[in-house]
C-alpha cells in the first residue's frame, strides 16, 4: 500500500492507494468517532462491495446504514440527494455521524455534499471504486450536484477524512469506464508532467488491459500531481483551476447532450483535443504537441469528435461555467505539454475551434 498525504493543514488527510483495502477495518477506524456509519452506494457497485465495507465497519463495532442509489450521472439531483438525507434522519444521524462514499465520482459528489449539508457539516470518507474518482473526483474536497444549466453548479467545498482508493475495484469496471477514467490521468499529464505524459504515450496498451503495475503508477502520480495543486490553492482562486483542463468544452458535451448520455472522462477526452486546438490557434502549442496529445487520446479509446451541438448552443454552454469572471470564460490552455496557463480568449478564435471540430 502506498500512502500519500493531502497538506491542508487541519484538513489534512492520507490517500491510501493499493488492493485488498476495503476490508482493511484500521484504516476507516482512525476516522471515525461515532457510533453511526452510513455507506452510500449505488445499485452496480452495492452488489460488489457493500458487504465487504459493511463487514469492516461492523467489525469495529459501528452500526451501519447502506444507502443504495440509482447508478448514473442524470441522477445527481436535488431528488436523489434528498435520500440520503432521509436514511441519515430515518437512523437518528448525529454529527458525529461518518458517511463513507463507496462508488464512482457521481457517489462521492454527492455523498460529500451531503455531509457539508448535514446538520451544517459532518465527516465523510472517500473510497472510490472507479479508475475516474480515484485518480481525481474523491481528492481535492469538491463535492455538489447538477442543474440542468450547468454541471457541477451547485456545491460546496468539503473534504473528506480520507480516502481508500483499492485497485481491486477496477478489475470489474467496464471497458468505456477504465477509458474515461485514463482521460483523467492523460489531462495531469498533459497540465503538469511531461514526463508521465510521456510513460502513458509508452504503457497504453498496458493502461488499456487495466494491468495492476500501470494501474497503480497512474493512480499515484495522477494523486501526487493533484495533492500538490489543491495544497496550493484548495478553493480554486487561481492554479487550482488548471485541473479543470478540457473540462470547459467537455461540461458542455454533458449538458447539452443531456447528462449521462457521456461519461465524465468521454466528455474530457474531447475537450482536451479541443482545447489543445484552441492552445494552437492561441499561439501556446505546436500544432506537432496537439496532434500528439490527441493521438495519445484515441490510443487510449476516447472520443476526439464533439457531437453536433451547433456553434451557438455550444458558445452559450460554455458561458455557464464555474471558471467564467464578469461574463468572460476563462479557458486551461496548453502553454506546451506539461504546462499549463488559464486566460481568456477571443470568442473569434473559440469559434474557429468549434468549426474545425465540426459542432456546426
Amino acid at each position: 500500500m502506498n500512502t500519500l498525504q493531502l497538506d491542508l493543514g487541519e484538513r489534512s488527510y492520507p490517500i491510501h492507494i493499493g488492493a485488498h483495502l476495503l476490508d482493511q477495518a484500521d484504516l476507516y477506524k482512525k476516522h471515525i468517532k461515532g457510533t453511526l456509519t452510513a455507506v452510500v452506494t449505488n445499485e452496480t457497485v452495492a452488489p460488489l462491495y457493500a458487504d465487504k465495507v459493511v463487514k469492516s465497519l461492523e467489525g469495529i463495532g459501528q452500526k451501519v446504514k447502506l444507502i443504495v442509489l440509482p447508478d448514473g450521472e442524470e441522477f445527481k439531483t436535488w431528488e436523489v440527494l434528498q435520500k440520503i438525507f432521509d436514511g441519515l434522519l430515518e437512523n437518528s444521524a448525529d454529527r458525529k455521524t461518518t458517511l463513507v462514499a463507496l462508488g464512482g465520482g457521481v457517489i462521492g459528489d454527492m455523498t460529500g455534499f451531503a455531509a457539508a449539508c448535514y446538520m451544517r457539516g459532518i465527516k465523510f470518507i472517500q473510497v472510490p471504486t472507479t479508475l475516474l474518482s480515484q485518480v481525481d473526483s474523491s481528492v481535492g474536497g469538491k463535492t455538489g450536484i447538477n442543474h440542468p444549466l450547468g454541471k457541477n453548479m451547485v456545491g460546496a467545498f468539503h473534504q473528506p477524512q480520507a480516502v481508500i482508493a483499492d485497485l481491486d475495484t477496477l478489475k470489474t469496471l467496464p471497458a468505456e469506464e477504465l477509458a474515461a477514467g485514463l482521460a483523467e490521468v492523460i489531462k495531469h499529464g498533459a497540465i503538469a508532467d511531461a514526463e508521465f505524459l510521456s510513460w502513458i504515450e509508452k504503457n497504453q496498451d498496458a493502461l488499456n488491459r487495466c494491468d495492476p503495475t500501470a494501474m497503480e503508477h497512474a493512480v499515484r502520480r495522477s494523486c501526487e500531481i493533484k495533492s500538490q495543486v489543491v495544497a496550493q490553492d484548495e478553493k480554486e482562486g487561481g492554479i487550482r483551476a488548471i485541473l479543470n483542463f478540457g473540462h470547459t468544452f467537455g461540461h458542455a458535451i454533458e449538458a447539452g447532450m443531456g447528462y449521462g448520455s457521456w461519461l465524465h472522462g468521454q466528455a474530457v477526452g474531447c475537450g482536451m483535443v479541443m482545447a489543445a486546438d484552441l492552445s494552437v490557434r492561441v499561439g501556446l502549442l505546436s500544432e506537432a504537441d496537439a496532434s500528439r496529445l490527441k493521438k495519445i487520446i484515441e490510443a487510449l479509446r476516447l472520443p476526439t469528435q464533439p457531437p453536433k451541438l451547433g456553434v451557438d448552443r455550444f458558445m452559450e454552454l460554455m458561458s455557464v461555467d464555474k471558471k467564467a469572471e464578469g461574463g468572460e470564460v476563462r479557458y486551461i490552455l496548453l502553454n506546451g505539454l506539461g504546462q499549463a496557463k488559464i486566460q481568456t480568449v477571443d470568442d473569434d478564435l473559440v469559434i474557429q475551434t468549434l468549426i474545425a471540430h465540426g459542432v456546426a
